[in-house]
């Protein structure tokens, strides 16, 4: 069976810094990424990594957060410079073939880990 788990979220500061990690049993996929959602916000893309390196970002946080994998199993989330509007619920997502931006081009989730930014 497939699973997705977060960990790492917690509260910061604005200015501050947070990491995620999310552990796969049950894969390697090709492309690992990351999703948030705020309340009342619809489910928005992060970043995703495929296997052989190549990355893609949201707008929001390009050039604040990194993500990387190691060989198999693990995905991370670097997040530097937060600011309140990145308090959501950070979802690790898995899926085969190409890195998408659309939550629903991707099948498999985890629970999901509260961040908090204050100001």
């Amino acid at each position: 069976q497939v699973q997705l788990a977060e960990s790492g979220g917690g509260l910061a500061q604005a200015g501050g810094s947070l990491s995620l990690s999310c552990t796969v049993s049950g894969g390697p996929f090709s492309i690992m990424g990351w999703f948030r959602q705020a309340p009342g916000k619809e489910r928005e893309f992060v970043a995703a990594m495929a296997r052989l390196s190549s990355t893609d970002y949201g707008d929001s946080v390009k050039g604040r957060f990194t993500i990387s994998r190691d060989n198999a199993n693990t995905l991370y989330l670097q997040m530097n410079n937060l600011n309140p509007e990145d308090t959501a619920v950070y979802y690790c997502a898995a899926k085969a073939k190409t890195i998408s931006r659309r939550p629903a081009d991707w099948g498999l989730w985890g629970q999901g880990t509260q961040v908090t930014v204050s100001s």
